[in-house]
C-alpha cells in the first residue's frame, strides 16, 4: 500500500507537535519537582525569624559557641543553648557580634559564687536606655530546664528582697558565670549556656580579682577587661576585628 507525499508531511508534522507537547509536559513536570524540592528544603532548613519588636534582632535556635577573651588571662569558650533560652541567647549573640562587649569588664567577683560582667558603666548599675529582654526562667512562666551549676552562664537582672515579678523582665547585657553550683538561683535567673573550655581561667580571675564586701564590687583599676566576645563560626578568622 502506498502513501502520498502530503500524508507523509502531515504525519511528520503531527509527530513534531507530539514531540514538542511531550517536551513541554516534561519541562513543566521538572519545574514542579524543583518547586516542591525547594519548599521541602526551606521547611527542613534551620529556622530564623525576626523578633517582633522594635529591636528586631534575629531569634536563633540550637547550640552556639562563643569565645570570651579576657585581657592577660586567656579565652573562655562557652556553649549557648538557644533551645532553652532563645531570646536570651539571641540578645547575647547580637550584642557580641555588634562588638558591644569589647573592652567592658568583670565588675563583680565573689569567690565561691560568681564573676559578673558586661555592664557598660562598669558599676552594675547599667546604662539608661539599654534594651531589656524577657526573663526566660520557670518563675517567670518560661520552661527553661538549665540549672545554675558550676560553669553555667546566666543573665543578671534587677531584683529586690521579695524577688518580685516586676523585675523579672529587666535583663539587659550583664551576665555572670557560676563558680560553684548555685541551686538558689534556679528558676529565678535565665541560665543560657555553660563553659566548655577555660574554666580554670574563670577560677583564676575569681582568685586574683576578688571584689570587696558582700556584693563583690571590684574597683575600676582592678576589673579584668573583656577584650571581646564573638560567636565562633567554623572556618571564620576571629583574629580580625576590623
Amino acid at each position: 500500500m502506498s502513501t502520498s507525499t502530503s500524508q507523509v508531511a502531515r504525519g511528520a508534522g503531527n509527530h513534531r507537535k507530539r514531540s514538542k507537547r511531550s517536551s513541554y509536559i516534561f519541562i513543566g513536570a521538572m519545574a514542579i519537582l524543583v518547586i516542591i524540592a525547594g519548599v521541602l528544603w526551606l521547611k527542613s532548613a534551620p529556622s530564623k525569624e525576626k523578633k517582633g519588636n522594635k529591636d528586631g534582632f534575629t531569634i536563633v535556635k540550637g547550640k552556639h559557641t562563643v569565645e570570651i577573651v579576657v585581657k592577660n588571662y586567656g579565652t573562655i569558650m562557652v556553649e549557648l543553648d538557644a533551645d532553652a533560652a532563645p531570646t536570651t541567647v539571641s540578645n547575647f549573640l547580637d550584642l557580641a557580634n555588634e562588638k558591644f562587649y569589647d573592652n567592658l569588664t568583670f565588675h563583680r567577683i565573689l569567690p565561691g559564687f560568681v564573676i559578673q560582667g558586661g555592664d557598660p558603666t562598669g558599676t552594675g548599675a547599667g546604662k539608661e536606655g539599654q534594651r531589656t529582654i524577657p526573663g526566660e526562667f520557670p518563675n517567670n512562666d518560661v520552661d527553661n530546664p538549665l540549672l545554675h551549676e558550676r560553669g553555667t552562664i546566666s543573665m543578671a537582672r534587677k531584683v529586690d528582697r521579695q524577688n518580685s515579678r516586676a523585675y523579672m523582665n529587666t535583663a539587659t547585657s550583664q551576665f555572670f558565670i557560676c563558680l560553684t553550683d548555685q541551686p538558689s538561683l534556679d528558676g529565678n535567673y535565665a541560665a543560657f549556656g555553660k563553659v566548655i573550655e577555660g574554666m580554670e581561667i574563670v577560677d583564676q580571675i575569681a582568685e586574683e580579682c576578688a571584689g570587696d564586701g558582700d556584693n563583690g564590687a571590684v574597683s575600676k583599676e582592678r576589673q579584668p577587661v573583656i577584650e571581646r566576645i564573638r560567636e565562633v563560626i567554623p572556618g571564620a578568622d576571629l583574629s580580625d576585628d576590623d
